[in-house]
């Protein structure tokens, strides 16, 4: 097949990418480079089934004519992190917005289908655990900033559903909660990378909080499994997928377990919100998902657990010497 990618040189698209092309398809990838990076796809780059234009999806003849040669339409451009989101609100709203529509609009006319990366976060403040697609949403007030992500992310997902509804374009959402794994950056907030960089480099591991707030991480080529198996089932269109692991950890524990594996003495030290994002920021206190309907359809189990993350994260940063937090 012939797949389109956008995002396609970021953390998860440059692994979804390769996934693809393993098993013999043609990948086109956009990607503007904002959060993306060309050494995620360096290696990919002399494969004659590997195309890259580095563009913006905002583009709309360029979209037009890439989706014009393909089949399929993984869509994973977005602003991501939530530092880039406290800090950049407009262009959070325009890019996943904007973006979604251009994407959705033009696939429609050529009846391609369409894979949504949609997000945990847009089960904003719900305390329904664990969280399951057909939950109501419950977001902040907008008045806080760091809401604007999710806001985004469902209308998004109404975007998406809508254009199945009304015009039959087929589409699939997949929310992807705590993806970890080789690329991931530390530099747009996310929180791994973060922690395993300072405890190698020897500085003190920063909790945003109380450290008392709980995720659920999941090995990022679990996530580009699921991804592809959605994408090929007639069953999915139309629906919602929770894509993630059930098993939970406190930030103060994962603190703790990195310190651990890595060896390192440094120390932990917590942050307040209000010093780590802005003002009166507010947080999920916990994010679990129910992943009863992506079972039922793939079987879709996570292969790793924490530990073998957090193992296979600081194997990547020691082998490739990664720059190290500063």
């Amino acid at each position: 097949m012939k797949i389109l990618i956008t995002g396609g040189a970021g953390f998860i698209g440059s692994h979804l990418a390769e996934a693809l092309i393993e098993q013999g398809d043609e990948v086109f990838i956009i990607d503007d480079l904002s959060t993306g990076s060309v050494e995620n796809i360096e290696h990919l780059q002399a494969n004659p089934r590997f195309h890259y234009v580095f563009d913006t999806v905002m583009n709309r003849s360029v979209m037009a004519e890439l989706i014009d040669r393909t089949e399929t339409v993984f869509h994973l451009a977005a602003a991501v992190g939530v530092k880039l989101i406290v800090e950049s609100p407009v262009r959070t709203i325009e890019t996943n917005v904007k973006g979604t529509e251009i994407v959705l609009e033009l696939a429609s006319k050529k009846n391609r289908k369409v894979v949504l990366a949609s997000t945990s976060e847009v089960y904003g403040k719900s305390t329904r655990i664990p969280f399951c697609e057909h939950d109501d949403l419950v977001m902040g007030a907008p008045t806080k900033g760091r809401w604007s992500y999710a806001c985004s992310k469902a209308l998004d997902e109404f975007l998406a559903l809508a254009y199945w509804k009304e015009r039959q374009c087929p589409t699939v959402i997949a929310r992807l909660f705590n993806t970890v794994g080789p690329r991931q950056t530390g530099q747009y907030g996310m929180v791994i990378p973060r922690f395993v960089s300072q405890a190698l480099a020897g500085e003190p591991l920063t909790v945003f909080g109380s450290g008392a707030q709980t995720r659920c991480f999941v090995w990022v080529k679990d996530v580009v499994g699921a991804l592809v198996l959605l994408s090929q089932r007639s069953e999915a269109v139309g629906q919602i997928f929770n894509i993630g692991s059930s098993h939970e950890i406190s930030m103060a524990s994962l603190a703790a377990l990195v310190l651990k594996l890595t060896g390192s003495s440094s120390e932990i030290r917590f942050v307040p919100y209000d010093q780590a994002y802005e003002a009166g920021f507010e947080d999920m206190e916990r994010r679990v998902p129910s992943l009863e309907k992506i079972h039922a359809l793939i079987k879709y189990q996570p292969s790793l657990d924490i530990q073998d993350i957090l193992l296979n994260v600081i194997d990547h940063y020691k082998r490739y010497s990664i720059p190290l937090a500063s």
